[in-house]
């Protein structure tokens, strides 16, 4: 018997062969609210998809999409062959980083091991193997270089180990799909670099999807295979050379936006007014906010 099968991971058999994720003519939003639409699209095996945009216009709302929070208003979206359902373990996921009460007495390992099962007790199932699942909490803080601090409380942890950690727990179930919202955000340079190569790495090393959403594309150059833009009601999608252009989000923005390249050839998007945002209003979860006149996307 195998340590997947000891523990509930998902075995070769298992494994979704079609494309990981499969949207035709898909549209999202709130209510009454439309958010985007006509959105089609496929997310191979082993893809990284980095979805970029501005505040408001609709990639947290995606995710919500993937992860069987929120029906589509229109069209249709598969994801690993299925519709889409709430607590799939063959979804890894990473939210958006809250701030931690340092007098929490919540470890890292704790953390972790709140992806075995998390989704279905609450917290790790107390009917598994203990060993395994002590093998399996060990390997994922391993994979992403955090062994030396996962036994300190989380609020004792500077963000880019806590971000590791919520990494770690997203991949101790050994999912097919890994969805993480914004997991650079707050993080200074070096860790956004080094988080994004982490994550390239265990894609490539894992053959994992991967649908990371952020704000800024210049970190992620060297990881990405396609970029998802998502702006003014629409979506586009393909290699970031051909996606993160002034024609393509002139044309997604509905007015002239310019994309400009530095000597060290990071993208800067200028001339986004902030009236060119498209916030929805802020409910279960939905993004909100405005686009400033100059980001990076």
């Amino acid at each position: 018997m195998t340590l997947p099968d000891l523990v509930g991971g998902r075995s070769p058999q298992a494994t979704h062969t079609g494309p990981v994720i499969r949207a035709v003519d898909l549209s999202a939003g709130y209510a009454a609210t439309n958010v985007w639409s006509s959105a089609t699209f496929d997310i191979e095996r082993g893809e990284f998809v980095a979805v970029l945009g501005p505040n408001g216009a609709g990639k947290s709302t995606l995710l919500r999409l993937l992860l069987g929070l929120l029906r589509p208003q229109a069209g249709t979206l598969e994801v690993l062959g299925e519709p889409p359902r709430r607590g799939n373990p063959s979804i890894g996921y990473v939210p958006q980083a809250r701030t931690i009460d340092p007098e929490i007495a919540f470890r890292g390992t704790d953390l972790v091991r709140l992806g075995l099962d998390g989704h279905r007790w609450g917290f790790a199932s107390p009917f598994r193997d203990r060993q395994a699942q002590r093998g399996l909490v060990a390997d994922a803080i391993a994979s992403v270089d955090a062994s030396s601090y996962a036994e300190r409380r989380l609020g004792q942890m500077s963000g880019g180990e806590r971000q590791r950690l919520l990494l770690a727990q997203a991949l101790v179930g050994d999912p097919e799909l890994l969805l993480l919202d914004e997991p650079l955000a707050n993080l200074d340079l070096r860790n956004q670099s080094e988080m994004a190569d982490l994550v390239g790495h265990l894609a490539r090393s894992r053959h994992l999807s991967v649908v990371l959403v952020a704000h800024d594309l210049n970190p992620l150059n060297a990881v990405v295979d396609r970029v998802c833009y998502v702006a003014g009601g629409s979506v586009a999608i393909g290699p970031p050379d051909e996606i993160v252009t002034t024609e393509v989000l002139s044309r997604l923005y509905g007015a002239p936006v310019e994309v400009l390249f530095d000597s060290k050839g990071r993208r800067f998007v200028v001339g986004i007014d902030e009236e060119l945002a498209h916030p929805h209003p802020h409910t279960h979860g939905a993004e909100s906010g405005h686009q400033s006149r100059r980001f990076r996307p």
